[in-house]
């Protein structure tokens, strides 16, 4: 099989998964104005289990792993932090001709990571036999927060403000998804390995799987909510959530192949890269650069980047590192 019709085959896989079809289910339920929607506890509490689980089993992966195996990762993940949102404030203000606010508003959410596109990489690189490395949940920690605090300081400087980044900064380190993605990796890298197996079938495997398809259903109705955002916001938003997901994309996998990872490693890394945050970016904008547009940041990585990277821009970025692992 050439490149392509691998690609394709790949495409197809994706597609037919039960993760980007509970995803366009959620998606088509809003379209037909079903009154479906998970109860908010019960999604809530889906996500509080997927994060911690990940972070659990980060820590036990961790444990083990030499420190020497995941410096690199670290430095090139803490790079990809600080470019990302630059390139971003950069391409809206240029480009979009997008005014401050915005623009680092934006940048903020694409300076961010998704940790539902984080789990579902991870699911769909176990899926094609190529799993990344144990430690990836920690790249994911290192590359939450940076993003977001280049994005707002360059807001608050450009608009001449007195806005107060430290408090930005210690909600985004205390907020839900780094408690429970650090505290995760802390309970798992110091748990016994024997205490570990007792509760391994809960937080990993099929039930890990099962609750990711319910939270995408969920995700779906979310972003189909969404939608009609977007004959608000033009083509250029629709053109640069695609792009730029793309470009930090194809960035994650070179830098990624470059530090040692795995194809495996490199996709979940290009997948971190090319995804926008709409958990832990909203309310530190809010905070921060109260001029800016929810609306604008929240239609671009939600209905655009999101259900782009869900559906196509997993497997593209799968296919760009197996390429480079020649």
């Amino acid at each position: 099989m050439n490149e392509s019709g691998a690609l394709l085959e790949i495409l197809r896989a994706n597609l037919l998964s039960p993760i980007p079809l509970a995803f366009a289910l959620g998606i088509v339920a809003r379209l037909l104005k079903s009154e479906f929607s998970l109860p908010k506890d019960i999604y809530a509490g889906l996500g509080v289990y997927l994060l911690f689980a990940l972070g659990l089993k980060g820590g036990v992966e961790l444990a083990s792993a030499p420190l020497g195996v995941i410096v690199v990762p670290a430095l090139v993940t803490l790079g990809l932090g600080l470019v990302r949102p630059l390139t971003s404030y950069g391409v809206l203000r240029s480009v979009g001709r997008m005014g401050v606010a915005d623009s680092a508003g934006i940048a903020a959410h694409y300076g961010s990571v998704s940790a539902v596109t984080f789990i579902a990489a991870l699911a769909f690189t176990d899926g094609v036999g190529a799993p990344a490395e144990g430690f990836m949940p920690t790249l994911l920690a290192i590359l939450e927060v940076p993003g977001i605090a280049v994005a707002l300081m360059i807001g608050a400087v450009r608009l001449g403000g007195d806005r107060p980044t430290g408090d930005v900064l210690h909600e985004v380190l205390t907020g839900r998804t780094l408690i429970l993605l650090g505290g995760g990796l802390l309970v798992g890298a110091l748990s016994d390995p024997g205490a570990w197996e007792q509760v391994k079938p809960f937080y990993d495997g099929a039930i890990f799987k099962g609750a990711l398809v319910l939270f995408l259903l969920e995700m779906g109705v979310v972003a189909g909510e969404r939608l009609g955002d977007l004959r608000e916001t033009g083509a250029f938003l629709l053109a640069f959530g695609i792009v730029m997901a793309i470009l930090h994309g194809a960035l994650g996998v070179v830098v990624g192949t470059m530090a040692g990872l795995s194809p495996g490693g490199a996709t979940v890394l290009a997948s971190m890269a090319a995804s926008a945050s709409y958990i832990a970016a909203p309310p530190a904008v809010r905070m921060t650069l109260p001029e800016a547009n929810p609306t604008l940041s929240l239609t671009a990585s939600l209905a655009i980047t999101f259900p782009f990277n869900i559906v196509a821009g997993i497997p593209l970025y799968y296919a760009m590192a197996t390429w480079m692992a020649g």
